[in-house]
């Protein structure tokens, strides 16, 4: 990738990592936010995902030679799209902080040129961009872990509210859906850096363990959540239609406290 890692943490999503928020639905807290980046990318004439694989797996040993135990990364695969996801590949990657993201990329910088190259011969990659993501709601464990659905919304606060506004009511719809069996995992992510302009507040991302269970909210959704849905945001924000991609874990980090 032409700059896997490439862009130190900056104060602004610094900012964000600090947000943290209280609801009195039963004293739920929110944790304080958690660095995200992102890159879209589309393969080099000739090359396909048996390839990437293989640059992956050169990554790791990068990666396990340079003891980055607290990096985790995602490959995501476009599912239900548009032509508007201009790209063949999400390569989703994140940290418990955004200290171990930045020692992350520090060290892809000063050691990584050789596999990055080789990441270049497969994919071209024309955006990255960082997010605070807020965890709503914690998937339970799942019997693959290692591969999951996941589906981007981006929306947008209504006129006079702000995400802070909006966030109790958040909360409580997770709270919902973990009462009707939802299996999802549920998180906002607020661009941070990167990006400049967009036309969204936050993104609202689900993950689930796979399409039938992604479909068991949908039709939950259908019966009856509507309604609850209405209620609870009604007027207070607006979200497009999901974005839906298949998921594989390339790297799964522990966690640390920075």
């Amino acid at each position: 990738m032409k700059k896997l890692f490439g862009a130190s943490i900056s104060a602004g999503l610094l900012a964000c990592s600090g947000l943290a928020f209280a609801d009195s639905h039963e004293g739920a807290t929110l944790e304080p936010a958690t660095p995200v980046e992102i890159f879209t990318c589309k393969y080099v004439e000739g090359k396909g995902p048996d390839d990437l694989d293989e640059v992956v797996s050169a990554w790791n040993d990068w990666a396990d030679g340079q003891g980055l135990s607290d990096y985790s990364a995602w490959t995501l695969i476009p599912y239900y799209s548009s032509p508007e996801q201009d790209f063949d590949v999400i390569w989703l990657g994140g940290a418990p902080s955004a200290t171990a993201l930045g020692r992350s990329q520090d060290a892809w910088i000063a050691t990584g040129g050789e596999v990055n190259a080789q990441f270049q011969a497969v994919v071209d990659c024309n955006n990255h961009s960082a997010y605070a993501s807020l965890e709503f709601k914690q998937p339970p464990e799942h019997e693959n872990p290692d591969n999951v659905v996941v589906s981007f919304s981006d929306c947008n606060v209504s006129e006079g509210s702000s995400f802070n506004d909006l966030v109790p009511a958040m909360m409580e719809w997770a709270a919902y859906r973990e009462e009707h069996d939802s299996t999802a995992g549920m998180w906002a992510m607020m661009p941070a850096m990167g990006g400049g302009g967009e036309a969204f507040d936050f993104k609202w991302v689900t993950a689930h363990q796979n399409l039938a269970d992604l479909g068991a909210d949908f039709d939950q959704y259908s019966k009856s959540g509507w309604q609850k849905g209405n209620e609870l945001f009604a007027d207070k924000v607006s979200c497009d239609a999901s974005r839906v991609y298949l998921a594989t874990n390339q790297r799964r980090g522990e966690d640390s406290d920075g």
